[in-house]
């Protein structure tokens, strides 16, 4: 059923949501969206699009808005015209609203003397007359409705999408600053007051996300002044939302991350006057997460860094060159379980493996790779290929007889060999070897089985199995080997007959395992990540397109050939064999299977001309483009991939070995009189020329990924002009190579250096 909300104007009740742009300044940026929001969190079941969904979910979507469109006459846009046509009515009919929008002391004051005036008469989003007034920053109506009808001050608004919003909250976010003042002045609560409407929830897709506090709007608003005055009127510092997020935790959400570097300097400072045992940067949310470790799962470089240098001590200073030592407190994974490393590396977000490269944690992730992690992870590649040799060859030497002669009555089944008894199994020395072997290989899947399911458990099986940095499908082939594994035993003790298609199949996978290890190798690591998404991408679309087209032109031979002799053609005497037939034919592993010394049906030649023009010319060429745009695709991404997959394989081994086979990196500032913390000391060269080169080499390569982006649209222009533009392009970006060097680095450039300036982009 849809939810409504009540517009109380005589007796009127429409069902709306907000989304046309209302011509106030207040509303404008919340508005936008609105309709998102109510589609998200009310008509979540019936009227939310159409994205990322599962074949049932999107058929039962379907069905949903199919009945919601029949039991509604009216359709959703009128709804909302009609909705926001009446809160204009709404606005222009109610005397007080009108003079509070045109900025009219006068008649504000004769209303408000009137006795039939009532100063709580609401509009379509439950707001007073005052906030319209502050909405529009109409100093002097808010400031008579604030002297003559001083009740309003700190009423809220009261529809479920507004809910909370006071006069003071409008004033602070639009910076305001006399508002504010008046407002604090006239007595404006700054404490209490907490926004809990649906349109300001953190959500996907959401718009504005500034907290619950009158302190939260004015520190996402930027404004210092304002947040100094709120602190002096009495607001918290230490507030908390529904989320438990606190004033830091919610600016590292918003966009402008440099007024939000401001804005938590300046909280930071007032709040260390209050002398709290627990910093506020240290105070987590209901996620156990703290600003520090929200700020690298969200991939906000520029507050990471920003908090890693207020937490850093400079020891010297010689020039260029700098020596700190800086805080590896909730950034090493030693000591703490959901580090900052965990949270990268967990985090879904692309940006947030940016942090990655930020010092310290780039200097701490080699130091525990190649002082521990690489060697640990090349040892136990090296105990499992042992590991798989050894149930290999189980498999090659697993228990066989010579069958009677009475085993099968069928001509076609040509066994020789079955499978011995569990007495017969075990009685020779060679069988005692293989008993051996064999405990090995059933302990090697328990011990998988013992590693594997804690950290799906703790991580989350879709998160542990869907994301490429946590090994995605490998942790799923090396389950499934284990529990195959484990049931060859069941099989081997119960005398089941069977063996050889479960031992197949943990063949293939076992050895495909071993190509997890190539992450450990800096030459084979980013090609496993490509394959990996091309088979689970390209390749699976193919699987998809491919089936349809190969059922289909399947059940139409064999609807000719069910009336053959089975014995003309082999390749199609079933329908099993006549499908695997056509699979063979798609792939060019057999010859046209078409017997012309017999009479054939004219629509088999139709029908395998038509089953060659899609299954050679479209498909396979589709498949080709597909792989050759996700090749480069994933060529941009590939090797902070493989640097993300290096941080994940090194927090296992360190969570998985002993504390004595992992010591921790780093000093303790308590033997050099610093805080009871672990500190890592880097040496920083900083040149500006060097810097400036990074920045316009950063540049220039973020515009060769938009060149690559329009790659496919100019691949469709004619062959005669591509070599021109190519070479268009080629003397662009060398003079602008060349103009950069000249002016912004002040280098002197001579005509016989142009070698030089296509190395600067490596640097």
């Amino acid at each position: 059923m849809m939810k409504t909300f009540q517009v109380n104007k005589q007796a009127g009740a429409y069902s709306t949501t907000f989304s046309v742009p209302i011509p106030t300044t207040f509303l404008r940026p919340f508005l936008a969206g609105a309709v998102l929001l109510f589609f998200e969190v009310e008509h979540k079941k019936s009227m939310s699009p159409s994205l990322a969904r599962s074949a049932p979910s999107e058929l039962n979507h379907w069905w949903t808005q199919l009945r919601f469109r029949l039991q509604n006459k009216k359709g959703w846009n009128e709804m909302l015209d009609e909705t926001f046509i009446y809160y204009t009515k709404n606005i222009n009919d109610i005397p007080l609203f009108y003079a509070a929008k045109n900025n009219n002391v006068g008649c504000i004051k004769k209303l408000l003397s009137c006795p039939s005036t009532n100063i709580f008469d609401r509009g379509a989003l439950g707001e007073t007359a005052l906030h319209i007034a502050v909405m529009n920053d109409n100093l002097d109506a808010a400031v008579a409705l604030m002297d003559g009808a001083p009740d309003l001050i700190n009423e809220p608004m009261t529809t479920e999408l507004f809910q909370g919003i006071t006069p003071l909250h409008i004033a602070v976010v639009n910076q305001n600053l006399n508002l504010v003042q008046h407002l604090i002045s006239h007595g404006a609560d700054v404490i209490n007051p907490r926004v809990t409407g649906l349109y300001f929830r953190k959500r996907i897709g959401g718009l504005l996300y500034c907290g619950e506090h009158i302190l939260s709007f004015a520190a996402c608003a930027g404004n210092e002044e304002i947040i100094s005055m709120l602190i002096d009127a009495g607001a918290s510092t230490r507030i908390q939302d529904y989320l438990g997020n606190t004033l830091l935790h919610i600016l590292v959400l918003q966009p402008n991350k440099i007024t939000a570097c401001q804005a938590i300097d300046l909280i930071l400072t007032r709040d260390a006057e209050l002398d709290q045992s627990v910093p506020l940067d240290m105070v987590p949310n209901n996620r156990g997460l703290t600003p520090f470790k929200l700020a690298a799962k969200e991939g906000n470089i520029v507050v990471f860094q920003h908090l890693v240098e207020k937490r850093r001590v400079v020891q010297w200073s010689l020039g260029p060159l700098s020596s700190h030592l800086y805080d590896l407190t909730e950034i090493d994974s030693w000591a703490d379980s959901m580090s900052v490393l965990e949270v990268i590396v967990s985090s879904q977000k692309r940006e947030a493996r940016g942090i990655l490269e930020v010092t310290p944690v780039r200097q701490l992730i080699s130091l525990k790779w190649n002082l521990y992690g690489k060697h640990y992870f090349r040892l136990l590649l090296l105990l499992y290929l042992l590991y798989i040799v050894v149930f290999t060859v189980c498999c090659f030497f697993r228990p066989l007889k010579d069958a009677d002669r009475n085993y099968t009555e069928e001509d076609l089944d040509k066994t020789i060999r079955v499978q011995k008894k569990l007495n017969e199994s075990y009685v020779t020395y060679g069988d005692s070897l293989r008993l051996a072997g064999e405990v090995i290989s059933l302990l090697g899947a328990i011990l998988i089985l013992v590693l594997e399911i804690p950290d799906i458990l703790r991580v989350g099986a879709k998160r542990y199995f869907g994301q490429t940095a946590l090994g995605g499908p490998f942790h799923v082939t090396l389950i499934t080997y284990a529990a195959l594994v484990v049931l060859l035993c069941v099989f081997r003790a119960c005398e089941v007959q069977g063996e050889a298609e479960v031992m197949a199949l943990s063949l293939i996978l076992g050895w495909c395992n071993v190509i997890f290890f190539a992450r450990g190798f800096e030459m084979l690591g980013p090609f496993v990540i490509m394959i990996q998404k091309i088979i689970f991408g390209d390749l699976t679309k193919f699987i998809w397109l491919s089936s349809i087209v190969l059922i289909g032109f399947s059940t139409s031979l064999w609807m000719v050939y069910m009336t053959q002799d089975p014995n003309s053609l082999p390749s199609y005497t079933s329908f099993p064999i006549t499908v695997f037939s056509q699979f063979e034919l798609s792939i060019g592993l057999i010859d046209l299977p078409v017997d012309h010394t017999f009479i054939t049906p004219p629509v088999v030649h139709v029908i395998h001309v038509s089953f060659s023009v899609v299954s050679y010319i479209l498909l396979f060429n589709l498949l080709v483009a597909m792989m050759s745009d996700t090749h480069w695709r994933v060529a941009q991404e590939r090797d902070e991939l493989w640097r993300t997959q290096v941080v994940a394989t090194t927090l296992m081994l360190e969570r998985r070995l002993p504390r004595c086979l992992w010591p921790r990196l780093g000093v303790c500032g308590l033997s050099y009189g610093l805080k009871e913390r672990w500190y890592l000391r880097v040496e920083d060269r900083n040149d500006p020329l060097i810097q400036k080169m990074r920045r316009y080499v950063k540049v220039f390569s973020s515009l060769d990924e938009k060149e690559g982006l329009e790659k496919s649209d100019a691949m469709k222009e004619s062959p005669m002009r591509r070599p021109k533009n190519r070479r268009a392009g080629n003397r662009k970006a060398q003079a602008g190579w060349e103009m950069i060097r000249q002016s912004a680095l002040g280098l002197e450039m001579e005509q016989d250096e142009s070698g030089e300036i296509q190395d600067i982009r490596y640097i």
